[in-house]
C-alpha cells in the first residue's frame, strides 16, 4: 500500500494548492485490497515582499477491505482517518537561500469514538531552499532543499535530515534525487511527461478500540513501502496536472503493534501491484 504517513513528499507539499488523489494496491493471492483517497489544499498568504504564510490542510481516508480470515474483528480496521492541519512561513534568507518553516499537528485513527490522547501527534520541519531553476544564465538550472524533519509517527525521538536535489540535464531530461523521492523524468513536450521513480510512503495510526491477539492488545496500526515504478504527467495547464503513476513495491511490511509499537500480528509483507492517480494545482 502507499499511503500518505510518515513520509512526505515535501516539495510537492510546498508547491502544490490544492491536490485530489486515488491509490489502490492489491494483496497477491488475495481477496484484500487497500485504497486511499486523499485531499489536500494550500492558501498562500503574503505578509512581505518576500514573506508568505502558508496555511493548509490534508485529509487521506485509508480503506483496509480485509476479506480474508483473520484472529480478531476487521471491521474496527475498516477505515483509517488521517487529517492535517498545516502552517508554515517561508522568506527570502539572503540572496541565495530561502528559508521555512512548517507545523503539522495530526489526527491518525481508526476514529470509532471520541478523540483521546493517543490519535494526536505533531509533526514539522524547518527547511532551506537554494532554488536556480527559472534563472536563464545556467546552462543547467538547479534546485537544492536541505530539512530537518520531526515526525511523531516514525517512533524516532529526534530530527531526521531531508536533502532534495533538482537538476536540468537537457531540455528534455531533468532528475530529481533524494529522500523520500527519487525520479528521472523526460519532457516529451510542453503537455506531456514520463519519468522512472523509486519512492518511500506509510503511515501510523491509532486504533481506538484495542484488539486483543493472542493474548496480546494491539492499540497500533502501521504499514512502510518501498516502491518503484513509471509515472506520467498531463499538464492540462502550466499550473494544473493530471498524473498517473504505477509500479511495484520493493518491501511492504503491514503491522498491528501494541501501545509501545512492538510488532504483534503481520497483516501483510508480500510485494503487490500500485497505482496512483490524481489531479493538482501547483505553484
Amino acid at each position: 500500500m502507499v499511503f500518505l504517513g510518515a513520509y512526505n513528499n515535501t516539495n510537492a507539499q510546498l508547491t502544490d494548492l490544492l491536490r485530489l488523489e486515488y491509490s489502490f494496491i492489491p494483496k497477491n493471492k488475495s481477496e484484500d485490497h487497500y485504497t486511499r483517497l486523499r485531499g489536500l489544499i494550500n492558501y498562500p498568504i503574503k505578509l512581505s515582499e518576500d514573506g508568505y504564510l502558508i496555511v493548509g490542510g490534508e485529509y487521506n481516508r485509508i480503506l483496509l477491505n480485509l476479506e480474508d480470515d483473520y484472529p480478531f474483528e476487521t471491521a474496527l480496521l475498516d477505515k483509517i482517518h488521517v487529517i492535517d492541519l498545516s502552517l508554515g512561513y517561508t522568506f527570502k534568507w539572503n540572496d541565495k537561500w530561502r528559508a521555512g518553516f512548517k507545523f503539522n499537528p495530526r489526527i491518525a485513527s481508526t476514529l470509532t469514538k471520541s478523540l483521546v490522547s493517543e490519535d494526536y501527534f505533531m509533526n514539522g520541519g524547518v527547511y532551506f531552499i537554494h532554488d536556480r531553476t527559472k534563472d536563464t544564465d545556467l546552462k543547467r538550472p538547479f534546485r537544492l532543499i536541505l530539512g530537518l524533519t520531526y515526525n511523531a509517527t516514525t517512533g524516532i525521538p529526534f530530527p531526521l535530515p531531508f536533502v532534495s536535489y533538482f537538476r536540468e540535464i537537457n531540455h528534455n531530461w531533468s532528475v530529481n534525487l533524494g529522500v523520500p523521492k527519487s525520479n528521472l523524468k523526460y519532457a516529451i513536450n510542453q503537455q506531456n511527461n514520463i519519468q522512472a521513480f523509486v519512492g518511500l510512503d506509510g503511515y501510523l495510526a491509532h486504533i481506538q478500540q484495542p484488539l486483543l491477539i493472542d493474548g496480546e492488545e494491539v492499540e497500533n496500526i502501521s504499514l512502510s513501502i518501498i516502491v518503484g515504478g513509471v509515472g506520467y504527467e498531463y499538464l492540462f495547464t502550466k499550473h494544473l496536472v493530471g498524473y498517473l503513476y504505477t509500479g511495484y513495491t520493493f518491501r511492504l511490511n503491514n503491522v498491528l503493534r501494541n501501545n509501545k509499537r512492538d510488532e504483534i500480528y503481520k497483516l501483510d509483507d508480500v510485494n503487490a501491484f500500485y497505482l496512483r492517480t490524481g489531479i493538482k494545482f501547483k505553484l
